[in-house]
């Protein structure tokens, strides 16, 4: 792989929430054989400097590895690029999903194979041209791109990761997941309010009270949030890469109690959060 020269000898790769720098001097090694057996990290790229990437786990945890000559980047499609000797580093793309094979160096990590899906990687090119915010080797965390590419973790998350700036709630008659057209009002005046504060995604929950059965509440709740999504982008001009993906929550944090009628009518709703990625929050724009 085309990814890195970077000067190396002592490498330190820490695991902390925070992106920390890999202190490096000298040269990777040519052959990563036979050096000692390093974790298998599973998780997406939180960032990228020259030869150095961050992977972040499902548990917080953070781990930074180096990725060398050698290394091996696979997708599930097969090798990615033309030359499989020689591909190109912006292949790893913040956001990605990944599996990391890793070997013990010089007191930290270099990554042997980094595994990813096909599908992933063309998410992520498509949220890095369609947005413009193209990064190379010697990009420094552009706060607009890593907000984006946040996107791709496609799922509801550790919910600790990010800030809550705002919260729409949506609330909905019994059985029933309509949008009225006080309700896209609503919904476009939270848009709006988003489009204006740096590097903001939405997160879109539905939630039911507690009548009826487990089942018929989950797909509910789910029916609830994709009608809302869908009045989102179509009615309010919500882009799609700036919206983590939908959840249904079903019965589960009520917000009153399901004992009465006022407050099962509390928690027939929708959740419309605008959360900004913790790492990115409050960063200053180059020459800011």
């Amino acid at each position: 792989m085309a990814a890195v020269a970077i000067p190396a000898s002592a490498v330190s790769a820490q695991q902390t929430g925070e992106t920390d720098p890999i202190t490096v001097s000298g040269q990777l090694p040519e052959t990563l054989e036979g050096l000692p057996e390093g974790p298998e990290l599973k998780g997406f790229i939180a960032a990228r400097r020259g030869g150095q990437m961050q992977v972040a786990g499902d548990d917080g945890a953070s781990t930074v590895v180096l990725v060398a000559p050698s290394t091996e980047i696979r997708s599930s499609g097969g090798f990615l690029g033309l030359d499989k000797d020689n591909l190109a580093a912006d292949s790893l793309l913040n956001g990605l999903p990944v599996k990391v094979e890793t070997v013990q160096w010089g007191g930290g990590l270099i990554a042997t194979k980094v595994k990813l899906k096909e599908k992933n990687l063309e998410t992520a090119s498509m949220i890095r041209n369609g947005t413009a915010q193209r990064f190379g080797e010697h990009d420094t965390a552009i706060a607009e791109n890593a907000a984006a590419t946040e996107a791709l973790r496609g799922r509801f998350g550790d919910i600790d990761q990010y800030n809550i700036k705002a919260t729409t709630d949506i609330y909905f008659d019994t059985g029933k997941w309509a949008i009225s057209s006080e309700d896209v009002s609503q919904l476009c005046a939270a848009a709006h309010e988003a489009s204006g504060i740096d590097n903001a995604l939405l997160l879109v929950v539905g939630y039911t009270d507690s009548v009826g059965n487990e089942d018929y509440n989950q797909v509910l709740s789910e029916k609830r949030a994709g009608k809302v999504v869908n009045t989102l982008q179509q009615k309010c001009g919500w882009a799609p890469y700036r919206m983590l993906t939908p959840t249904g929550m079903s019965e589960a944090d009520p917000a009153a109690d399901n004992a009465t009628p006022q407050g099962r009518a509390q928690n027939r709703r929708v959740a419309v959060n605008i959360l900004v990625s913790k790492a990115v929050d409050g960063m200053e724009q180059p020459g800011g």
